[in-house]
């Protein structure tokens, strides 16, 4: 394989998608459907592209090859991560991902039970855990995590509706408050979710210092009217983030993508526990099981200068790393011993190396650099491009 080559990715057409903001990155013309994702990587459900075959299929033919002894050895014959561009115009289901542990016994009990692997009931697709990293392309909303729980009683104060779980909250620890009114919100009927969707939009219209928090949580109920997924989002932190920043999920995390565009790097992996905001298979018992009910404050993440050219977001995930690169400041050289996507996001960049024609990567384009194909020179004035690579060994993590 060449030192680069570019990808052609599928685009994923999911309800919730943007009919606009995939199109706009790529210079596509729109069709009028929702563009939700757009898959980077080896997946076998939605393989990229390179040189006019399905890159998975070229990494079963020469692992070694694609992805470098190291990685072959550290992750087995497959690209350990998938990167996507993510473009939401409505919130996607609240979920949760489980351990390495809880995935393999999911799988194996799954695979015992006999359930087909497209049967919409099937939640383990496969063994492995899903940490993954969103990083903001513009102004991002989200939900993340178990707020912590006396700001969430003042919240449930606020609205007026709710004041026996406000108790909850302020009467018993987190460890034994959050599991029991998960499971309640979880189980709630559709009265009360009318009563709560009234008390939402009225604390919105008031202009308090809730009114913001409020906004979004009434965005959900028109969105997914009579859906308990509501009150189970009123226990997660809300986030704003702008371009340049970044959340971490780890497994257990609950979470809720609600608006915007960025981009995603996880674990090869599509093991997802759904509890609402959705039409699909939500599995209540089992999601209760994976969740971690510790509350903090997210940690939002800021990019970390390495060079004058590239800044890393950090995260502890073995099997992605996630970077930007902006090469108009001066030259990229990139030797990286590891299989590598690079996504240009802005601008225009080009790649060379020698005894090779050079590649133009303009904006919403990518291309797969096998390890060991350096050097390759990256230049691109006004260029911003997102590098997506395997973890490294010992690699630090301070959000």
């Amino acid at each position: 394989m060449p030192p680069y080559t570019l990808l052609d990715n599928p685009v994923r057409h999911y309800p919730w998608g943007s009919p606009t903001a995939i199109p706009a990155l790529t210079g596509t013309a729109p069709d009028g459907t929702p563009q939700a994702e757009l898959w980077m990587g080896a997946h076998p459900s939605a393989p990229s592209r390179a040189g006019g075959r399905a890159l998975d299929a070229l990494i079963a033919a020469d692992p070694d090859g694609l992805l470098g002894p190291d990685t072959v050895r550290r992750f087995g014959p497959e690209l350990p991560f998938l990167f996507k561009v993510l473009a939401a115009d409505r919130a996607l289901s609240l979920q949760v991902h489980p351990t390495r542990a809880q995935a393999e016994a999911g799988y194996a009990a799954e695979e015992a039970r006999g359930i087909p692997p497209t049967a919409p009931e099937r939640v383990y697709k496969d063994r492995s855990h899903k940490p993954e990293l969103l990083g903001a392309l513009g102004d991002f909303e989200a939900l993340c995590g178990f707020r912590p729980t006396a700001a969430t009683a003042r919240l449930l104060d606020a609205l007026g509706v709710l004041a026996p779980w406000a108790a909850t909250l302020r009467e018993r620890p987190a460890a034994e408050a959050l599991p029991a009114l998960l499971r309640r919100a979880l189980a709630a009927d559709a009265p009360q979710l009318t009563t709560v969707a009234g008390a939402l939009r009225r604390t919105a219209a008031s202009g308090g210092p809730h009114a913001d928090t409020c906004a979004a949580y009434a965005r959900l109920a028109e969105e997914y009217p009579g859906d308990p997924g509501l009150l189970a989002a009123l226990l997660l932190n809300h986030v704003r983030l702008t371009a340049g920043q970044a959340l971490y999920l780890a497994a257990g995390v609950p979470h809720a993508y609600l608006r915007g565009v960025g981009v995603e790097l996880m674990a090869n992996s599509d093991n997802v526990l759904r509890g609402g905001l959705t039409g699909k298979h939500v599995d209540v018992a089992g999601l209760l099981a994976v969740t971690d009910f510790r509350a903090a404050a997210p940690a939002v993440l800021e990019a970390r200068p390495l060079t004058a050219v590239e800044a890393e977001f950090p995260s502890p995930a073995e099997e992605f790393r996630l970077s930007r690169l902006h090469p108009s400041a001066a030259p990229v050289r990139i030797e990286l011993p590891t299989p590598q996507i690079l996504l240009c996001t802005a601008g225009s960049a080009r790649l060379h190396a020698p005894g090779h024609p050079g590649l133009d990567l303009p904006r919403g384009a990518s291309a797969y650099l096998p390890p060991g194909a350096g050097p390759v020179k990256l230049t691109g004035p006004g260029a911003e491009l997102f590098r997506a690579t395997t973890g490294r060994w010992g690699a630090s993590w301070a959000p």
